[in-house]
């Protein structure tokens, strides 16, 4: 191809295109936009799974709508679509007051879930956006009615009040409150930190106190415990042994009594049996019999107590003779008169042949 053709072309070409209107970029946007419309409208519209839509026909007659597909026609219908599955709102940093007067910064989470689409659609305008405003303004209100050290001590009973205000102010909507929860907590600046800081120093200083006199208490307590259960102790072993000494000596008087009762029949079973061989015959037994018998028993009992003298390891030995000699002759033995014979001894020399046979000092 030669220079001459290719020149004639781009004659042609040029001269097509100033035969064609030019169009304004208006004319294009709106002709682009026309293009598109029918690709936007469809006659058929989708509802997913835990969703509900409610489909109004020129702003009026209310459908409702169920997951999958349902038609909607445009221009003539009017669709909202809600869901209602469970959902949250986060209500961040909310400055308020506790019930003493402590500012602080509060922040948490509600979540609710539409039990009633109807209501959630047509009984307010922005359910998610009025369930936030009834949040924060139920959560500064409650919050003024709680202390700070009850909030740091039981944040459920917060989250409890919260649900239960919450609730009752959103159930005409057709939602419900399942829960709220409380994500922080804390002061609004650190000056209230700081004197926080101090009331809690000094209220545990204030407990430890309190224990410590407690436990004071406590060991007085056991102390004194411990006296009164050693009195009782030391009470109830006196107590039995004066029962035993008591017991002992009731015995061994019931013993003295009976060895007494032995040794007197044991005497008077002697006595009759030296009676009996001092008379005659067993039954010619007079009383002189009888007396006779009984000096007789106690000059051997007598001799029986000499002879545990002489072999006795004492400072003193006495020998006595015969109841002439000591000058006695109506007593067994006379120990005053034994005495007084030593007495005389010790001044002078005395020697006799019946009386006394000696003394030994």
């Amino acid at each position: 191809m030669n220079s001459a053709a290719v020149s004639a072309r781009l004659g042609r070409a040029r001269l097509t295109s100033a035969s064609r209107p030019v169009l304004s970029n208006p004319q294009r946007l709106s002709l682009a936009s026309v293009r598109s419309l029918p690709s936007q409208r469809t006659f058929l519209t989708i509802i997913n799974q835990g969703q509900e839509g409610w489909r109004l026909s020129l702003g009026r007659d209310p459908v409702k709508l169920t997951p999958g597909l349902n038609i909607k026609i445009p221009f003539y219908h009017t669709l909202s679509v809600l869901d209602i599955r469970e959902s949250s709102v986060n209500i961040p940093n909310l400055p308020g007051y506790t019930a003493d007067n402590v500012p602080v910064l509060c922040s948490g989470s509600l979540f609710y879930r539409i039990t009633d689409s109807y209501k959630a659609t047509f009984s307010v305008s922005d359910v998610e956006k009025n369930v936030q405003n009834i949040g924060t303004s139920a959560m500064r209100s409650v919050l003024g009615t709680f202390t700070y050290d009850q909030v740091i001590a039981d944040r459920n009973g917060l989250n409890q009040q919260l649900n239960l205000t919450i609730g009752s102010s959103i159930s005409n909507w057709g939602v419900d409150c399942t829960r709220f929860e409380v994500q922080s907590f804390q002061p609004a600046n650190r000056e209230v930190e700081r004197q926080l800081e101090l009331q809690m120093e000094a209220e545990r200083n204030r407990r430890k106190q309190l224990l410590d006199t407690q436990a004071q208490i406590n060991v007085a307590e056991g102390q004194k415990q411990r006296v009164i259960l050693e009195s009782e102790g030391h009470l109830e072993a006196k107590s039995n042994e004066a029962d035993a000494k008591y017991k002992t000596v009731f015995r061994e008087a019931e013993a003295r009594q009976q060895q007494a009762l032995m040794e007197s029949s044991a005497i008077a079973q002697q006595v009759d049996n030296i009676a009996q061989s001092l008379a005659p015959s067993k039954d010619a037994v007079s009383p002189e019999h009888r007396r006779l018998a009984l000096a007789t028993l106690v000059e051997l009992r007598r001799l029986e107590q000499l002879r545990a003298i002489a072999e006795s390891k004492s400072n003193s030995t006495y020998f006595f003779g015969d109841k002439a000699a000591l000058g006695a002759a109506n007593d067994a033995f006379n120990v005053d008169y034994a005495q007084a014979v030593k007495a005389g001894l010790d001044k002078k020399p005395f020697q006799s042949s019946g009386g006394v046979a000696s003394a030994v000092a």
